[in-house]
């Protein structure tokens, strides 16, 4: 009873334990190298690029221009407002109403307009940093295979770290210069 207990239950754990171990307990293997570890913090990275300072500037004067001409046309629907509240007294109810739901009508298509505007603009500003988000991906990838490094990570994962090995301004200074 034993001895089958033993053979068929036992015996393969035993088996296991030792030939697991045995893996584990090798000598460091071939492969194994210095490890070396680069950081970058690659919103600074892209963000001190000279294209993306270009493509902000031209954002930012759109966006500006848009913001102007999204506050003149605040004013005048609140102007409207204004004089609608000043005539209702006068008004009789037929044309008050009707003026009430045209500056309503005015007010939600300013919302809408407002608010696709805003959609348009945080979706070129995403497909701008993207566009160069992509490019830095593979100017930090040629600065970890010239320079050897083995892994490179954002800075945001690391408590501390030596600053020699901060690739941040190796990369803006690369990313400038293969464009």
């Amino acid at each position: 009873m034993f001895n089958c207990f033993f053979r068929k239950c036992l015996f393969p754990t035993v088996v296991s334990f030792f030939v697991g171990f045995s893996m584990l307990a090798q000598a460091t293997p071939s492969y194994g190298k210095e490890l070396r570890v680069g950081f970058i913090d690659i919103q600074v990275a892209v963000a001190n690029t000279k294209e993306w300072k270009k493509e902000f500037i031209s954002f930012k004067t759109k966006f500006k221009r848009e913001k102007e001409a999204i506050s003149k046309r605040e004013d005048q629907l609140k102007k409207k407002i204004e004089d609608l509240n000043k005539q209702s007294m006068v008004l009789n109810p037929e044309l008050k109403k009707k003026k009430e739901d045209d500056v309503l009508k005015k007010k939600r298509e300013f919302e809408r307009y407002v608010q696709d505007k805003n959609e348009e603009f945080a979706k070129t500003e995403k497909e701008i940093t993207n566009k160069i988000l992509k490019k830095m991906i593979k100017v930090v990838q040629g600065i970890g295979k010239q320079k050897k490094f083995t892994i490179i990570l954002e800075k945001k994962v690391a408590l501390y770290f030596d600053k020699s090995v901060d690739l941040t301004g190796l990369a803006t200074l690369t990313y400038d210069k293969t464009k």
